[in-house]
């Protein structure tokens, strides 16, 4: 940190940190979609009970400087969310002012009784996880961040047809072999719902078909979890961030995909279909619709998100590693 500088610590509220999200004159670096000002609030109606929030921002001389989106609970601070809907998280902050914004961070939360920091999931190319080793070198405090996961991202081409080169041979075949198939059965639309309004009315069904896939995905999917699925839809539709698709064959919805536009990536979240065009494949289909439909809008990355699925290997995703770090403060 400059010598001479002050740093102030303001808690904020969901409604504040909305403000700084849609202020333009602040130059925080907002590229982590799971800590957006829509999805912390989502997240924290449905989950938030017998939690503390903390949104603390930093300042230096009136200018804001970063973000960190935390709860508590006794002793330890945490990111807002969980890792059953959060895929990975991160802390905002003005690119250069990384240095003063931990050391600053981390002697406040000591002085309010902060013991443990725990940051559940964490990119190897994050904010926080370039960031902590030399914040934890500057001041005496213990970091472990074991490996936990990893996250799977594809860099688009400019084309479809590109994107089918990329592939090997044989997988190239098996795409064009599964969309040939697809298109023998009957007639072929993607759906896009992207409205409040539209994307409101269409979750049940999005659920229906989510539930209907698996056991293990019915078990997860409880009256909770579907409020924080409905609550989110229309916190990032609002934003015009959520992309709902319905893959439809002879206007029958046989699949649905749950995907996010932001910045200049496209992140696949969720999807279901209805096993009974199982034998289509209209579950990968409807993924690789929406991949397609990435590279029409001109973005630069698919994120499918954690998971290192076979299918993610296939479809020219790379991994970038996830880490679950925990700072010792006393």
């Amino acid at each position: 940190m400059a010598e001479n500088e002050t740093y102030t610590v303001t808690e904020e509220t969901f409604e504040s940190v909305t403000e700084l999200w849609q202020d333009s004159a602040n130059r925080l670096k907002w590229d982590c979609l799971f800590v957006l000002p829509g999805w912390l609030k989502a997240w924290w109606q449905v989950f938030g009970i017998d939690r503390t929030p903390y949104l603390c921002s930093i300042r230096s001389r009136g200018e804001l400087i970063g973000l960190a989106p935390l709860m508590v609970e006794g002793q330890t601070a945490r990111l807002m969310g969980d890792t059953d809907v959060c895929d990975f998280q991160d802390v905002v902050v003005v690119p250069g002012r990384e240095k003063a914004f931990f050391g600053t961070l981390f002697d406040h939360l000591k002085k309010q009784g902060i013991r443990q920091l725990d940051l559940e999931a964490m990119r190897s190319d994050s904010t926080l996880y370039r960031h902590l080793a030399q914040a934890a070198t500057d001041q005496p405090f213990a970091v472990d961040c074991p490996s936990v996961d990893a996250t799977m991202v594809l860099d688009l081409p400019t084309s479809w047809d590109t994107y089918l080169l990329q592939l090997t041979g044989k997988q190239r075949h098996e795409v064009k072999r599964k969309f040939r198939r697809l298109e023998e059965a009957g007639r072929v639309a993607l759906r896009t719902l992207d409205d409040v309004t539209a994307v409101s009315s269409a979750m049940d069904t999005f659920l229906t078909l989510f539930k209907k896939n698996r056991t293990d995905k019915a078990q997860f999917m409880t009256d909770g979890m579907a409020a924080f699925f409905h609550a989110l839809a229309i916190e990032l539709a609002s934003a015009r961030i959520l992309k709902l698709y319905f893959l439809m064959l002879d206007d029958a919805v046989v699949a649905a995909v749950m995907c996010f536009d932001y910045d200049e990536t496209f992140l696949l979240y969720n999807n279901g279909y209805d096993q009974r065009y199982y034998s289509l494949s209209v579950g990968l289909l409807s993924k690789l619709f929406t991949l397609k439909e990435s590279i029409r809008l001109g973005k630069k990355r698919y994120d499918f998100l954690k998971g290192t699925e076979a299918y993610k290997h296939r479809l020219g995703g790379k991994r970038i590693p996830l880490y679950s770090c925990r700072v010792s403060l006393a």
